[in-house]
Parts: C-alpha cells; structure tokens; sequence
C-alpha cells in the first residue's frame, strides 16, 4: 500500500512540475521517456535502499533518512545521464519534480508514522511478543516498552532463567529459556524479545535462531550496550564473530564549532523574534506586584563551570526565603525541588510558565556562550553537589534551553528518567537529533504538556 502511495505522489509531482513549467496539454522539451520513466524508476531505487523494508518502517530517522538518499541518487543519476547522452533537460521541471516529489514522501511517511503511534498508543495495530532473560532484564526491557506505547509492543509474559510464577514487576512467566520455540507455535506472537542472560551460550543462540527461522515470528536480540544509538554502532565480522564497534561521542567536537554556529545564529533570530513577547510579559509581571521582572540564578554549566542563568519573574519576591517551609511538600525526586501547585507562584507567573515564556531570556546565555539552545537541563549547584558518577556526564556539555527532556515530559518525568534521558543526548548528539528536538518542543510548549 505504501509504494502504491508513493507511486500516486510521484506521478502527481511530475505532472504539476510538468504544468508549472510547460502549461497544460504542451509537450515542451521534456523526453517522453523520461516522463514514463521517472514513477518506475524512483520506487525500484527506494526499494534498492531498503526504504520499504519492515525493519526501517518502524526505525523513525532512518527510514527518512533512506528516503531522502534514495531520491537523490535518481536525481545525481538522471542529471549525470541526461549530460553524458546530451539530453536536454529542463532544469525547472527537475528541480520541482525532485524538490516536490521527496518532500512529500517524507511527508507521506511523516503521516503515516504519526497515525501508526496514535493507533498503537490506543492498543490498537499492536504486536504480542514475550521478553526472554533474566528477571531483572526483562523487567527493565519491559518498563521501556509499557512507557513507549507507540512502539506497539504487548507484552503476554516473560520467559526466565528462573523457576517463579512472575518477575519483580508483576509480568506473569510462562515458562523458561528452553521452552522458547514451544511457545511461539502455541502463541499468535509476533516476536520474541531475548535480552541480556537469555542464553548460556553461542550454540545455544544458534540453536534458538535456527528454530526461530521456520516461524513466522520476529527474533529481537538486546545487546548488553544500552542507550546507543544506532548511529554510533558498526557490526564488523571478524573471524566469525558480530564485533560491534562503538564510536566516540560527537557532543565535544560539537561543542567546538558547528553546534556553537548554530547557536548562535538560532538564538540571535529567536530573540529579535520573541521580543515583543518578553516586553508583554515584563510589563505584566510588573504591573502585577511591582517587584523586579527579571533574575538572575546560578547554574552549572559545561565542565562544571558556573554561570548567571536570566529567566522572568515567575514567583513571589521572596521565593526563596519561603521555600524551607515547603521542603516537606516537594514533589521532586533525586535533587529536584517540585511542586505542581507551588504556593510562591504568581498568576502571571502560571501562565508565562505554562508557555515556557520565563525561560525567553535564556537566549542570551546561550549568544553568551553558557547555554546552547538544545542540551541537558541547566542544574544548580546545590544539584550538581549531589551527583553520583553517571549524572556528572551531563556536565560535558553545554545545558540547554531544551532537550529531550523537555519534548519528552518536561516536570512529569521522574529524576532518573530525566538523567538517563540528558546522558542519552550527550552520548548520541547530531545536528539533525537538535533541530528534530527544537521542532518537538514547539510543538511541546504550545500543549503545555508537563509545565508547572
């Protein structure tokens, strides 16, 4: 159905190119092999670079990323071989035809992703699979799927190496590692999830891959390495064996040069766009309790480096002589301090908040060089005080105005989500994950969703 999607989009382009450039009904100068050519030879390169295979359907970047490759090798293909044959080509109807065509099969999968996760987040279009290993790893594999619903994965039970009724966390065990293969031909299953502990052996792996390869059921291996994107990892056979290889972190080198470039360029055009914003909310904020518009915070930034943090107003004057009366209200897990009816909250303040407008004048920390506009979140460093080894890997790295944090719950998320989530970012930065992440937080921040 996809390709057949796709077929209608691009016949479509290259007909509205056509018009655009020629008129309606005028044959123009465009080959008429070409024309009949382009919808037939566009889907065979997409299926050439694995755009419709099931695998990259269900991997997010990558399956645009395929997309967005597939269309321009056809079109560095047709323009070198229109030269090489001396073809004349309209230079507007190319340019249309590809420009228009790629992106609205980027647009195409786009929709059809985000129908997919609604449907899936509804229990609806989702695939039973069972988790395979030790109780503790099934447990955590299974807190990540329940949590990413829009994965689409219904976990039935579990299979141990132990002999209990169900795990620590309640999922029910429906047998042990050996009975892997009996319970795929008993169950509708769509896959089988084995992670880490799932076998004693190579030989035992080769054993279950080998029975697995006469069901119709999905084998899903979890490697031992955990929150690495697939961009960092390389599978190498080297004598037999799946050697993956695992590459630096990108974050510090960012740091240096092009993520700093387009910090500065972004944060320059935001705050001459959010200006008229922030002089309505100073002006609220100031005819409210006439106490001061801005302050100033101390936060820790890169390589533990302490800086002035601005923000608007959002609290009464003497917020934080208040704040020792509420300790034993806090929300917040970890260091954090939260609460979801904070007392010491203006009303100004709870709308600016709810709209992320407080946070407006961050954008001149991060023209300063402290802050970078997608980070982990800046801590204070009462905060930072209370590190353990793994959480001071946020420190790397410039904290920044937002992040996946941010688009993924912003104050809903517990504290070892939150960590987990900004150590992520920093292992596995790209340009192309920062500009996914600032257009999620649009999106993010007009919902409200997770603001107080």
């Amino acid at each position: 159905m996809l390709a057949i999607a796709d077929g209608i989009v691009i016949v479509s382009v290259a007909t509205v190119a056509f018009t655009l450039r020629f008129g309606w009904g005028q044959r123009g100068e465009l080959p008429w092999w070409l024309f009949a050519f382009l919808p037939l030879a566009w889907l065979l390169v997409l299926v050439a670079f694995g755009a419709y295979s099931l695998h990259h359907l269900r991997s997010g970047m990558e399956e645009y990323q395929r997309v967005a490759t597939a269309s321009l090798t056809l079109a560095g293909c047709i323009g070198i071989g229109c030269y090489l044959f001396n073809q004349d080509l309209s230079r507007a109807f190319f340019v249309l035809t590809f420009l228009g065509g790629a992106s609205l099969l980027l647009l195409l999968r786009h929709g059809r992703r985000r129908l997919f996760n609604r449907l899936r987040v509804r229990g609806v279009l989702n695939s039973p699979v069972v988790v395979v290993g030790t109780p503790s790893h099934i447990d955590s594999i299974s807190r990540v799927l329940r949590r990413e619903k829009w994965l689409g994965y219904d976990i039935v039970g579990a299979l141990t190496t132990s002999d209990i009724p169900e795990t620590p966390g309640g999922l029910p065990v429906l047998g042990q590692v050996e009975d892997v293969t009996e319970l795929v031909r008993r169950l509708p299953l769509r896959a089988v999830i084995f992670a880490e502990g799932s076998f004693q052996d190579g030989q035992q792996f080769k054993r279950v891959a080998w029975e697995m390869e006469k069901l119709s059921t999905e084998m899903i291996v979890v490697p031992a390495v955990t929150d690495i994107s697939a961009g960092r990892l390389a599978t190498r056979p080297v004598g037999g064996l799946p050697l993956v290889h695992v590459e630096r972190p990108h974050a510090l080198e960012a740091s240096r040069w092009g993520k700093r470039a387009f910090d500065i360029v972004g944060s320059s055009l935001l705050l001459l766009a959010s200006a008229p914003i922030v002089a309505a909310a100073a002006l609220a904020i100031k005819l409210e309790d006439g106490g001061p518009v801005f302050f100033r915070q101390t936060r820790v930034g890169r390589m533990g480096q302490e800086f002035e943090c601005f923000k608007m107003r959002s609290m009464v004057t003497d917020a934080e002589a208040r704040k020792a009366a509420l300790e034993s209200a806090n929300e917040g897990a970890g260091v954090l301090f939260k609460m979801a009816k904070d007392p010491r909250i203006t009303k100004v303040g709870a709308f600016i908040r709810r709209f992320s407008v407080d946070e407006l004048p961050q954008f001149l920390n991060v023209l300063r060089g402290d802050m970078s506009l997608v980070g982990p979140r800046p801590a204070l460093p009462r905060e930072v005080a209370l590190y353990d080894r793994d959480t001071v890997r946020r420190l790397d790295v410039r904290p920044g105005l937002t992040g996946l944090w941010q688009v993924s719950g912003r104050s809903d998320l517990p504290w070892d989500e939150t960590v987990r989530l900004d150590v992520y970012y920093v292992d596995n930065w790209s340009m192309l994950q920062d500009i996914v992440i600032i257009a999620r937080t649009a999106s993010a921040v007009l919902s409200s969703r997770g603001a107080y």
